[in-house]
């Protein structure tokens, strides 16, 4: 069933979604939110993470889209990516389909901001070396600063079969449930990521579960040049928040902050964060 994007977007907001070919083989889903009135605010190319869905992000965009003109972008492993099979998933892949996006949308130095969330955003550092028209600053939430999966998960990995993933689906759910995720302090982050289990492209799953493991960012941290906000959740075990802030520590013009939850880090109080920390620059 075809969503309701108005559902996502503040009263009065423009909104259009297209198919964008950023490369010969890759297409990407991208929505464009525009704010009732142009009050000159730069623009928001929100990058969620690995196989997220845009509901995850409603309370951010509602909020965001009254005074920022959005570019929502659904990157290549996605179910609604189109792909050759040709084609891998790599952080660097993905970060060499925003800089031609970038290049698209026609995107000026100084009139945006790169917004990503967890390999969203590892996507968006690996991608920074080359980006040619800067942005004013980057915002993220909950970074993955390496992808560790240990030899046997990547054997699981290899040895996996897409068509038995409705199998293997509730056994996934129960360890992220069970091990990965505090349930009790934050239920709707175990039910979001339920939904994109539920939503996910098994085939797309394993190819970019393979090409992802056991990369590290960290290297690259000192060298990025741009202010830029790193939003954390304590309690948030996932996404490991002693990296977040030993992440922070190693770039030069970093600032985190904590809002403790998976949840606070996907509302409102992310955009009011967002805007302080704009105000400050």
């Amino acid at each position: 069933m075809k969503q309701n994007l108005a559902e996502f977007c503040a009263d009065g907001c423009v909104f259009r979604e297209e198919m964008i070919s950023v490369s010969e083989n890759v297409s990407l889903r991208v929505i464009t939110f525009s704010p009732p009135v142009d009050n000159g605010n730069p623009s928001v190319v929100l990058v969620p993470g690995w196989a997220s869905m845009i509901n995850g992000w409603k309370e951010v965009l509602l909020e965001m889209s009254k005074d920022f003109k959005i570019y929502y972008v659904e990157t290549r492993e996605k179910i609604s990516s189109q792909v050759q099979s040709n084609e891998d998933f790599s952080v660097g892949r993905i970060g060499e389909d925003l800089l031609n996006l970038i290049s698209i949308l026609g995107l000026q130095k100084q009139k945006y901001i790169l917004f990503g969330s967890s390999l969203g955003a590892t996507s968006i550092l690996d991608s920074c070396r080359f980006i040619k028209e800067d942005p004013i600053c980057l915002v993220f939430v909950g970074p993955n600063a390496e992808i560790r999966i240990p030899r046997f998960g990547v054997v699981l990995i290899n040895l996996f079969f897409p068509p038995l993933y409705l199998f293997f689906k509730p056994y996934v759910k129960w360890y992220l449930k069970t091990f990965r995720l505090d349930a009790k302090s934050d239920i709707e982050q175990y039910e979001k990521y339920a939904s994109v289990l539920d939503s996910a492209d098994p085939w797309k799953l394993k190819r970019a579960a393979k090409a992802v493991a056991n990369y590290s960012v960290w290297k690259l941290l000192p060298s990025i040049k741009y202010p830029t906000l790193i939003v954390g959740a304590s309690k948030d075990k996932l996404h490991i928040p002693e990296n977040l802030v030993k992440m922070s520590a190693m770039m030069e013009k970093s600032t985190y902050i904590d809002l403790e939850t998976n949840k606070r880090a996907h509302q409102k109080e992310v955009v009011e964060e967002m805007r302080k920390y704009l105000a400050s620059l």
